[in-house]
């Protein structure tokens, strides 16, 4: 009779993990290249009152076991990288990338970063950053002493300029690159849309956009959230049902003790 308290407790754990995932997915619905994140779950040991397969005499074998399992666990959590939808910002500076493939940016401590957010600016040294004013790695400089009229970021990742007074005279600035892995799932989740490599997700692999398997860029747009609103309120209204079917289950084993402890009296 235990048992049952101890299993539907483990089924109200998960499906609060569940709740906490689905929260952080919706929250994240409008956060420039967030992927959301599914939970898997695994079921628990069973007691084994009789193995499948067991003798019950020389030349036969049950064909069936009797086994009784003891609840569930979280596996863990998968970032689902499948791409968002891509909005038009008409910054120049905007870059969204489609297909695979991430951006790398270094950090203050000198440690390698990986964004699929693009939404990129310059700071006081005329250098390409992120919102949080990481740098590119490869570092890009877009104005040393130069002044421009126009700023071109193409599929491929060639970044040009139009000289101010001289339209014909086109400036090469640099190229972007992006960064592969061979399981993207792997990675860590750093919070400020920043993944971490791990020995999980491989090495990146380093090559222009549009080839080797990487995804083109878009200039003025930005890869938006690939979480969907209907999708995640319906793994909520389901999280919040089974936890409330395994608060009955302990309910209902809570009645049992309780009539089995007043048949005394």
């Amino acid at each position: 009779m235990l048992r049952a308290l101890y299993t539907s407790a483990t089924g109200m754990k998960a499906q609060e993990l569940m709740i906490d995932n689905t929260a952080n997915n919706l929250a994240n619905v409008n956060t420039t290249g967030f992927k959301r994140s599914h939970v898997a779950f695994a079921d628990l040991l069973y007691s084994n009152v009789k193995q499948p397969g067991a003798n019950i005499s020389a030349s036969q074998q049950v064909p069936v076991g009797l086994q009784v399992g003891s609840g569930v666990r979280p596996v863990g959590t998968t970032k689902v990288f499948t791409p968002g939808t891509a909005e038009q910002t008409n910054n120049p500076l905007d870059v969204a990338i489609e297909g695979d493939g991430f951006f790398a940016v270094l950090l203050p401590n000198q440690q390698i970063r990986y964004t699929r957010a693009g939404a990129f600016r310059m700071d006081s040294n005329g250098q390409l950053v992120t919102t949080d004013g990481y740098l590119l790695n490869p570092p890009i400089t877009i104005q040393n002493g130069v002044d421009l009229s126009s700023l071109t970021i193409g599929t491929d990742g060639t970044i040009t300029g139009t000289l101010s007074g001289s339209p014909d005279s086109i400036v090469n600035l640099g190229q972007l690159q992006l960064a592969k892995f061979s399981n993207p799932a792997g990675l860590s989740s750093e919070g400020g849309n920043l993944y971490a490599a791990t020995p999980a997700s491989g090495t990146a692999i380093l090559s222009n956009p549009g080839i080797d398997g990487m995804g083109t860029l878009r200039q003025g747009a930005l890869e938006g959230s690939n979480v969907e609103v209907v999708t995640e309120l319906i793994a909520l209204i389901a999280a919040q049902r089974a936890y409330e079917i395994n608060s009955r289950a302990i309910r209902a084993g809570d009645e049992m003790l309780s009539t089995s402890a007043n048949i005394v009296r």
